[in-house]
């Protein structure tokens, strides 16, 4: 008795703790409006340091750096002739959209459930937390898919393997939203996002070389693959052996009637599934048999290598990511009957840019703000600035990198959005630490861990009170505090050990993904 009164404690004063934050975090406005508000602190801003004087130099010029008053009428004017061609050209617009069109096919007919299904059926009991921690991370390549299909069926499966369901939920949020940056073998619609986002920031950089950087969509891939098995092992060992045993007196009270079942596939899916894998891996392998010769058209231009920047395989990255899901979408879509004619398929490239109308929004003010910043000259003053104060303090590039992941982990707690995170922190933090020799890759990189590892544990991500409706059908008290005190474990073990994961590639040279590097500019 006396244990659980110390449970109910520490569960009133997390949940009252929470609770402030929520209220806090609340109080911020929308991540749009947030961009239109700096946008125009940008432009105080300009105005108010473009009097003075800087003994800083910009190496573009080799003179003292200048602030640009953006105030001024013909400053004003440029930004209105260059709103449309500003927001157009912003990079993570265009290949987010292209992604979405072929993942939002595959959704539509039902190849992604159908094939996550078939995943998490035939897994034995011993395997089944690994497997679907692993299957939430590979849910990314749809997006948010795997809020709304793997948590749930997570609850489903634990629920008729005999196992408390909130650990079935624990587990697949973990990998879902925790293991957000990793990617099981297969890119997630994230890793162009963040690639284009982080160009956009390194190009504010005053090294004019910065000017032509390109960014590869796969440049943390290695990374990020190799954390997905580190993601399983944390997920693995904690549900298993301290998650579930916490459970073990928590009373499934959900009425039995409203419980869900996970449906067997019919034979008409099983058959709409294995023609539809086919054309994937079928797909693959003419790409593959494309690419490998040495005259092959997707090769560089410039030396003939496929991972090189100027390699039309590594500019087309994102159409292929719309073609592997397009085809099976397609085909399972025509096999299994959910699909019937080409109109089904146009609806459901509609239906998935119907759900992105709100991030055009944002990347329209992301896009203004990004521009206006860069006109400015503020980024590269505080770039420098800030370079200069890191090189004075001498801190250790392995205490940076923490300090950056650290850094994205608590502001992760207040705002949710990946990409509105990025674009705030990235446009300041990628050209400052490139005036150390940091390159964009590692920077990224180190965002992604601190991004991830908190998701977890704050009420503001936008599914975080769908998660708590998930539990809510098994354990009817269930609230706020309840899944916080569920997720926490994951929470402190993912960002400790996913961090001390990063600096042992750092430590150990190896790479990060492709084209990627850990210095700017690149050694040779």
């Amino acid at each position: 008795m006396s244990e659980q009164t110390a449970h109910a404690a520490k569960s009133g004063w997390l949940n009252r703790a929470l609770n402030a934050i929520e209220v806090i975090g609340n109080k911020l406005p929308d991540p749009a409006v947030l961009f239109a508000l700096l946008m125009i602190v940008v432009w105080l801003s300009s105005w108010l340091l473009s009097g003075m004087t800087f003994a800083e130099v910009d190496p573009r010029t080799g003179d003292a750096i200048k602030i640009n008053n953006l105030l001024e009428p013909t400053s004003l004017t440029a930004f209105m002739a260059k709103m449309v061609a500003t927001f157009v050209s912003f990079p993570p617009l265009g290949v987010v959209l292209v992604a979405m069109m072929g993942l939002g096919v595959a959704e539509y007919t039902g190849y992604i459930n159908a094939g996550l299904r078939s995943i998490l059926s035939v897994t034995p009991k011993m395997l089944l937390t690994p497997v679907l921690i692993a299957v939430g991370v590979l849910s990314h390549v749809a997006v948010d898919a795997g809020y709304v299909l793997v948590i749930p069926l997570g609850a489903v499966i634990f629920y008729a393997a005999g196992r408390h369901p909130l650990a079935g939920i624990a587990a697949a949020f973990a990998g879902v939203s925790g293991g957000f940056s990793a990617t099981f073998f297969v890119p997630s619609s994230l890793d162009p996002l963040l690639a284009g986002l982080t160009q956009a920031s390194a190009r504010l950089s005053a090294d004019p070389a910065a000017a032509q950087l390109v960014i590869n969509p796969l440049n943390n891939y290695f990374f990020t693959t190799a954390s997905t098995f580190l993601i399983v092992i944390i997920g693995w060992v904690l549900t298993d052996k301290f998650i579930e045993p916490r459970l073990k007196n928590t009373a499934i009270d959900g009425d039995p009637a409203d419980l869900p079942k996970m449906d067997a596939l019919q034979p008409h899916e099983r058959k709409g599934l294995r023609w539809a894998t086919f054309a994937m891996v079928l797909s693959g392998v003419l790409l593959m048999v494309s690419a490998m010769p040495e005259t092959s058209a997707w090769r560089s231009p410039l030396n003939g290598e496929l991972t090189h920047s100027s390699a039309p395989l590594m500019q087309s990255i994102v159409g292929i990511i719309f073609v592997f899901f397009l085809i099976p979408g397609v085909v399972y879509g025509y096999v299994a009957g959910t699909a019937n004619n080409h109109r089904e398929i146009i609806k459901g490239m509609s239906k998935a840019m119907s759900g992105m109308g709100y991030y055009i929004v944002m990347a329209f003010f992301c896009a203004q703000f990004i521009y206006a910043f860069g006109q400015s000259n503020l980024g590269a003053l505080i770039a420098i600035k800030g370079a200069n104060w890191l090189q004075q303090m001498s801190f250790p590039m392995g205490v940076t990198l923490v300090g950056i992941v650290f850094l994205s982990g608590f502001i992760n707690l207040l705002v949710g959005s990946a990409s509105a995170k990025w674009a705030l922190i990235g446009a300041v933090m990628v050209p400052m630490l490139m005036e150390l020799g940091v390159s964009p890759d590692l920077t990224q990189a180190a965002y992604r861990v601190g991004d991830s590892s908190t998701n977890i544990i704050t009420p503001l991500m936008p599914y975080f009170p769908l998660i708590v409706v998930f539990c809510q059908k098994y354990v009817k008290s269930t609230g706020i505090g309840t899944l916080i005190a569920l997720m926490l474990p994951f929470s402190i073990s993912m960002l400790l050990l996913w961090t001390c994961f990063l600096l042992g590639f750092w430590a150990l040279d190896i790479p990060l993904g492709v084209g990627a590097s850990y210095t700017y500019p690149v050694a040779g």
